[in-house]
């Protein structure tokens, strides 16, 4: 079996050190392992099957020799170094937002358009948490009708705002058990014991960044120019793993029953809907694997071909780490 040489932009960040461990887990065929981040980290060492590997410096000449760049890091830096990996010679994985939209750059959910990669120029970008998570849990609908229109309300965990959101929300809970001071550094406002309904800049009519993200991204993902989404972003005192809820509006009617039974067999999926004895999808449940978890199933009271369904997955994984490990494993089979 062929190896390949990889590196991880951003790799000290929670998505970098997530992408090594399921790397490691997935058994993904690396001869070498070359974790890159800014002039801070240089030198730290990292834990990858059992080997201590070090840091080094995210520069122009650090791609050398790499065949495949995972990105963890910001759009800024992703923009960056975009040239500089293109012209090593390896193909860039990016999980940032910079490159999402552009025509030219595939954007990937292995699940619903793995031959999107086929089409990759040296780069392929990552979606959004919340549009991985959503679309791979209603991607199954489309064997029996085209989705016409979506409406979510996403609910989105601390861990979503990078490493210093869990640490903010449990230092919040500390301060509300003991009476201390309440410090807000990572949220707009307290999160412990409140929602915070933004997530993202202004971006249309209102709409925030994230919360457009979900139709742009997912008409470009599953190839539905038209398709309409109405998005709100939540975020929650959650630790890790998104919820979303979302009424799928689709061309023909699909029976709940029959919902049931796409999405059960849809890869990444797995069918929880049990609302008698109190079976449905939790974060709790979702956190620290891989499969989105759909549930809550049943028909709209609002429309004759709506259905409203429940998901949850963890967005540190297979909305960014293992959904951007898989397109890997897509180029390597090329």
């Amino acid at each position: 079996m062929k190896e390949y040489r990889v590196g991880i932009l951003g790799a000290t960040g929670a998505v970098g050190r997530e992408m090594m461990k399921v790397l490691a887990e997935r058994k993904f065929p690396i001869s070498e392992l070359r974790p890159l981040a800014s002039v801070r980290s240089v030198g730290k060492k990292i834990s990858f099957e059992g080997t201590e590997v070090s840091v080094q410096e995210a520069t122009e000449n650090a791609f050398d020799g790499l065949d495949i760049v995972l990105g963890a890091a910001q759009n800024a830096i992703a923009k960056q170094f975009a040239p500089a990996i293109k012209a090593a010679g390896a193909v860039f994985v990016d999980n940032s937002s910079a490159f999402r939209l552009n025509p030219d750059v595939p954007l990937v959910v292995p699940e619903i358009n793995p031959e999107d990669v086929a089409l990759h120029h040296g780069l392929i970008a990552n979606p959004n948490c919340t549009t991985i998570i959503s679309l791979v849990a209603i991607n199954g609908l489309r064997k029996a009708s085209q989705i016409e229109s979506i409406i979510a309300s996403s609910y989105q965990a601390v861990s979503g705002a990078g490493a210093a959101g869990p640490i903010e929300l449990q230092d919040q809970i500390h301060a509300l058990c003991c009476g201390g001071p309440i410090n807000i550094n990572t949220f707009q406002y307290q999160i412990a014991c409140n929602v915070i309904p933004q997530i993202g800049s202004e971006a249309f009519e209102g709409y925030t960044s994230e919360e457009m993200k979900l139709q742009n991204e997912g008409r470009k993902i599953m190839h539905l120019p038209e398709m309409r989404v109405s998005c709100t972003c939540v975020r929650v005192p959650v630790m890790r793993s998104h919820s979303v809820s979302l009424l799928v509006r689709t061309k023909e009617k699909i029976s709940v029953q029959k919902a049931r039974e796409l999405i059960a067999s849809a890869p990444g999926c797995r069918l929880v809907d049990d609302i008698a004895n109190k079976i449905y999808p939790m974060p709790l449940d979702t956190s620290d694997q891989d499969l989105v978890f759909v549930g809550r199933i049943r028909d709209d009271l609002t429309s004759d071909n709506g259905l409203n369904i429940w998901c949850c997955g963890d967005q540190v994984r297979k909305g960014a780490a293992t959904n951007a490990i898989q397109i890997a494993e897509l180029v390597t089979a090329l």
